[in-house]
């Protein structure tokens, strides 16, 4: 078990160890490091990756952020949170608390026993646990979403919960818009947390509740226009802006909108060419399809394409 530390009893400035690594992570750094009530000892992220087609070596947002700052926070990059040199580091910190958000590795034993560890998910848990909790907000067509702080366990996203933000989804918010939003909403949440601490009573988690989802690979973009349209702007939304959708011919669609649900006794059909783009028949419902990329090629206007194709009304698209 976890022992209190002196800072916690002389009422000094909460001692953070802070995990996380992704843009969401950054912004509640930011808004620990900034917090006067909170020192930010020690920050453990990811290790440092090639990126690009010139696989350049990049630090994780988190980090790169800190070092910008100029904060004088010491960073941990450890391979693996399962080795001697892991617990040590963290340890000697003597945290109050170990604050994780969008980490990116399980927590072993050692390391949840030095101090209590929230997590900052980005769901209602006990729905959407797991690696992509905003993602699958949207492709769920889900009306509000949030943040739950978390008592950390062994378990994936099972501990007790300890506090809630709530969030509406807007009809703009893709992945990335919502991703801004919860991490603010996170930011706050985690202060307010950390600071009622002792009065917080943990609510365990109904697991028969649970829903869970898995981490976005790239052929999760793919689609048909046999869905409805409804399910083909949820996947536009939630994959937005990586890995996009595209069709099995490989073309992308960038930008689009439903028109509307009624149903159709072709799909895949362009039925209309307006100013805005082309307008396709789904399953149920019909897309306006403003601006596409063909496979390996830039991006351009749906009405090029379809002119330099030599489609019309009436022809298919794939």
């Amino acid at each position: 078990m976890y022992v209190k530390n002196e800072h916690m009893r002389r009422n000094e400035k909460l001692k953070i160890v802070f995990m996380g690594t992704p843009s969401y992570a950054t912004t509640i750094l930011e808004v620990l490091c900034h917090e006067p009530s909170i020192e930010v000892a020690l920050l453990v992220t990811q290790e440092d990756k090639p990126v690009g087609r010139k696989q350049l070596l990049t630090p994780p947002h988190t980090k790169a952020w800190l070092l910008e700052q100029a904060l004088h926070v010491e960073i941990f990059q450890p391979k693996t949170l399962r080795c001697k040199e892991a617990h040590e580091k963290i340890a000697a910190c003597r945290p109050d608390f170990i604050v994780v958000a969008a980490y990116g590795q399980i927590l072993p034993r050692e390391i949840l026993d030095i101090a209590p560890c929230i997590n900052l998910h980005a769901s209602l848990l006990p729905k959407f646990r797991g690696a992509s909790p905003i993602q699958s907000a949207l492709l769920a067509g889900e009306v509000y979403t949030g943040v739950t702080s978390m008592l950390m366990e062994e378990g994936l996203d099972t501990g007790s919960m300890l506090g809630f933000s709530y969030l509406k989804i807007e009809p703009e918010h893709n992945a990335s818009l919502l991703f801004n939003a919860l991490s603010s909403c996170a930011a706050r949440l985690t202060v307010t947390t950390l600071k009622n601490f002792s009065s917080l009573m943990p609510i365990q988690q109904v697991s028969a509740n649970a829903t869970h989802c898995k981490k976005i690979k790239k052929e999760d973009g793919l689609i048909s226009l046999s869905l409805d349209a409804t399910e083909i702007i949820n996947r536009f939304k939630a994959l937005s802006p990586w890995p996009g959708i595209f069709l099995e011919s490989g073309l992308k669609l960038l930008d689009i909108k439903q028109i509307d649900t009624i149903e159709n006794e072709t799909f895949g059909i362009i039925s209309e060419v307006t100013s805005e783009g082309i307008i396709l028949t789904c399953k149920k419902g019909k897309i306006v399809v403003k601006t596409l990329q063909p496979a390996s090629k830039s991006a351009m206007s749906a009405r090029d394409y379809i002119r330099g194709k030599r489609l019309n009304c009436g022809d298919s698209l794939v």
